[in-house]
């Protein structure tokens, strides 16, 4: 078996329609979800969990972490594309309608503050520095779906909104190195 990357998807967070996204922190839920999602990351051997600067990722990251015994760090540029700016959307309806457009249409700004193409393109050169950074770990990146998605659509070559849709929060999905593909 070839080396892999674990990329996990925070954990289930407290809204607060009056903060950015950004600033949101794990719900009591969130976070004995994220313990219980621990044991099955376990099986993937992970020796390092780097998390994105965001509360509701790091905090995520940490649980994670700790259960599992493993030293855990955040790291530059795994956030969720950037949409401080954006609205709250009242109804989910709405965000996923915005959500759909922003994977329909990579290059253009259509939600928040940056493409969906310059997202992943930051998002990917992260992941590439720090896999180069720690060549002999067996790394878990805890960030976010929209970013997540992007990343893996990307090198498997299939619909990102399908799969946005599908992943829960948390969840995580192994891909095969060097070329991402699950």
């Amino acid at each position: 078996m070839g080396q892999k990357l674990i990329l996990v998807r925070h954990s289930a967070v407290e809204i607060d329609k009056y903060r950015p996204s950004k600033e949101w922190r794990l719900s009591e839920n969130g976070r004995s979800l994220a313990q219980h999602l621990a044991p099955r990351i376990a099986n993937y051997n992970p020796t390092r969990i780097i998390a994105s600067v965001e509360p509701k990722a790091s905090e995520t990251g940490q649980i994670i972490a700790d259960a599992l015994g493993i030293p855990w760090q955040t790291a530059p540029n795994l956030h969720e594309h950037e949409r401080s700016k954006a609205p709250y959307f009242e109804r989910k309806e709405d965000f996923l309608t915005a959500v759909s457009h922003f994977f329909a249409q990579p290059d253009e700004l259509v939600f928040g503050d940056e493409t969906a193409n310059q997202a992943r393109v930051r998002f990917d050169t992260a992941v590439r520095r720090l896999l180069t950074n720690h060549p002999t770990d067996t790394l878990a990146i805890v960030a976010h779906g929209t970013i997540l998605t992007l990343f893996v659509a990307h090198y498997n070559k299939f619909p990102p909104f399908p799969f946005w849709k599908r992943i829960k929060l948390p969840d995580f999905f192994v891909v095969n190195l060097p070329d991402m593909t699950m």
